[in-house]
């Protein structure tokens, strides 16, 4: 397989990317999407049906157009995360990452000693042993993969400066709507007080020179995001066909 990440070489340098999250483990869906132009797919295990079971259809109809694919993982175990890696993805999202451990814990799971502590073994990362040496591929792996973790609840502030400062950490995600949650307004990450912690993170992240990322339903959000400070920025594919979807009857009448 290939080693490349165009999404971790782009944010390395600096620019932008908008890509989508797809809840739904549909191969049709990710492929229509990457040809559409996204910068990148991420496989949404955390809210959607996508698993490690039906998650390779889905990275090959990526790959077909070029477009790397992250996979946001429910669960902080080790062995998750695992079992999607070795599937060949080029980054892991885990949520919920509240403390400096969490982090910690969700970063080296990601990557083989010395910088982590996942599991090696032969398959598609290593070309089903017809590739390179394991010795030699090993530390290509390691830097391929896009470490994210997500800043979703306001207690996290208390330990940010320790987690922007973990040498592991490519980008620190930050989920509105859960940390809307934790501060007493669900349903509300347009909250004034919402958004000026989010500035707050912004102003961190900059700080600490870690790109940051987050979602957005439309263009107008996107372009207010990218204004703020935000690299990585991702839609859902759900919202995005359902609102066609009703834009098309509307405008016909239906």
């Amino acid at each position: 397989m290939r080693l490349e990440n165009p999404l971790k070489d782009q944010l390395r340098a600096g620019e932008t990317s908008v890509g989508v999250f797809v809840p739904m483990p549909s191969p049709e869906v990710v492929e229509i999407l990457a040809v559409a132009g996204f910068g990148w797919i991420l496989l949404d295990a955390e809210h959607g049906r996508v698993s490690p079971e039906n998650a390779y259809p889905l990275i090959l109809a990526a790959e077909v157009a070029g477009v790397p694919v992250v996979a946001r993982v429910g669960q902080n175990d080790r062995q998750v995360i695992l079992k999607f890696l070795d599937l060949g993805i080029a980054g892991v999202m885990i949520p919920q990452t509240n403390t400096l451990e969490a982090a910690t814990e969700a970063l080296a799971a990601m990557r083989y000693h010395p910088r982590g502590v996942r599991g090696l073994a032969g398959g598609r990362t290593f070309d089903f042993g017809l590739g390179a040496a394991p010795a030699e591929l090993v530390p290509r792996i390691n830097d391929r993969v896009l470490g994210i973790v997500q800043f979703e609840h306001v207690a996290a502030m208390d330990q940010l400066d320790q987690i922007l400062a973990l040498p592991e950490l490519d980008v620190l995600f930050v989920g509105p709507n859960d940390l809307a949650q934790s501060m007493g307004f669900p349903g509300q990450p347009g909250h004034p007080d919402v958004e000026a912690v989010i500035e707050r993170v912004v102003a961190q992240g900059r700080e600490a020179g870690v790109p940051l990322g987050t979602v957005a339903a439309d263009a107008t959000a996107v372009r207010h995001r990218l204004d703020q400070g935000f690299r990585m920025i991702g839609a859902n594919a759900a919202t995005l066909l359902a609102r066609a979807g009703r834009d098309l009857v509307t405008a016909v009448g239906g």
